[in-house]
């Protein structure tokens, strides 16, 4: 099977975070940009990655570039790709797209060009043309038009990997799984040492620190991929790659994962999402306010763990000066009760995050949506530094 360029994407500020994962898979890194990185493989490697990844969402496999001044001629080059090949007569595609051309004032109709294309080459070569739609469950083709350069993918995720498949009941404003991933990858955090997760919200940090704890495949749940559409989809060898990522999870950890929530709605919906991710019995949940949260005493000079928090941060919800006192509360928290740990807020409001009075020791950037926000690392050390 022949390699071609494979594109997976993430939200901005992940990618460093990608490519580490991409480099441990032993994938090469060809190029990065802010919101993707670039490898290459085979369309089979493409199951591997669906499956593994839990910072990328989503795994595009380059069928062709060529350049198109308009629409006409990108009607032309796509339909002189063998789509046959790839997509069922009587199956359904979907056509996506990043349009920056001249001619073009909506996206949408370069949309339907590339699906006209795609139809009318299968109608031509089978004597059947597959239904199309904005459903992304099925077939999905990608098409990205800058200037005059084009490149087509076969979009072999469908939906976003971040759709794990174990939140069933979100909360208010979560944090997105592949966000959560990347974060705790940013972290000291590993897995012989405690997570501690005040203000959990629905559980998605803590989930995802089980299954990475695990090392469970972050893809293990999700029963419906782009690739499973495609012509040629082997359905064994991927039954063999779940079956070899389930021999090499761990059944238990080795860390102790705490959860806590203010609100027993949250609470309760966290553990229901833990439960269908199959980790509810490796993580300890508990309402209370954060303050209150129990951090287990270790002794040694390598620390407990990490304590991290995703506080409100006043663009979406509450008012900023009701959050002053709860971040100036995580500071002293953090001083009193989390000693020999290393603490962590996640924000998008650094005004706020001055309230904490702690020097951040180190800043790592994300974006949560079009919020940009930072990671705050701070050494909260036993006694004095010297």
């Amino acid at each position: 099977m022949e390699k071609s360029r494979i594109l997976i994407t993430c939200a901005k500020g992940i990618a460093p975070f990608l490519r580490g994962e991409l480099l441990l898979l032993r994938f090469p890194v060809l190029s990065e940009t802010i919101a993707g990185i670039v490898t290459e493989g085979t369309l089979d490697d493409t199951l591997r990655l669906n499956l593994l990844i839990r910072t990328g969402h989503r795994v595009l496999f380059l069928i062709k570039e060529f350049a198109a001044r308009d629409a006409d001629a990108l009607y032309r080059s796509v339909s002189e790709i063998a789509w046959e090949e790839y997509i069922a007569e009587d199956g359904y595609v979907c056509v996506t797209s990043s349009v920056d051309n001249p001619s073009i004032r909506d996206s949408r109709y370069a949309n339907v060009k590339c699906k006209d294309a795609i139809v009318d080459r299968i109608k031509e070569k089978c004597g059947q043309r597959p239904d199309s739609g904005p459903d992304q469950d099925r077939a999905v083709v990608n098409l990205y038009w800058k200037d005059e350069g084009c490149a087509v993918y076969l979009d072999t995720s469908g939906e976003s990997l971040s759709r794990r498949g174990y939140r069933k009941i979100p909360m208010t404003a979560p944090m997105q799984e592949t966000l959560a991933a990347a974060v705790i990858r940013a972290t000291v955090w590993n897995s012989s040492s405690h997570f501690i997760n005040p203000m959990c919200g629905s559980g998605t940090l803590a989930i995802e620190a089980a299954l990475a704890g695990l090392n469970r495949a972050s893809g293990m749940l999700r029963d419906n991929y782009g690739f499973m559409h495609l012509k040629g989809f082997k359905e064994s060898l991927w039954n063999d790659l779940r079956a070899q990522a389930k021999k090499e999870a761990k059944k238990t950890l080795d860390c102790r994962i705490i959860a806590t929530d203010i609100r027993r709605e949250a609470i309760e919906a966290a553990k229901k999402n833990a439960a269908t991710a199959g980790v509810e019995h490796l993580i300890e949940f508990a309402v209370c306010d954060y303050s209150e949260t129990p951090i287990p005493y270790v002794e040694g000079p390598d620390g407990g763990g990490i304590v991290i928090l995703n506080p409100e941060y006043g663009e979406r919800m509450g008012k900023i000066r009701e959050l002053e006192n709860v971040y100036k509360g995580i500071g002293g928290y953090f001083k009193q009760k989390c000693r020999g740990y290393t603490g962590y807020i996640f924000t998008g409001n650094l005004d706020l995050a001055k309230k904490v009075g702690l020097r951040a020791q180190r800043r790592v950037q994300f974006f949560n949506g079009a919020i940009e926000c930072r990671l705050l690392e701070y050494e909260l050390y036993e006694g004095s530094r010297k």
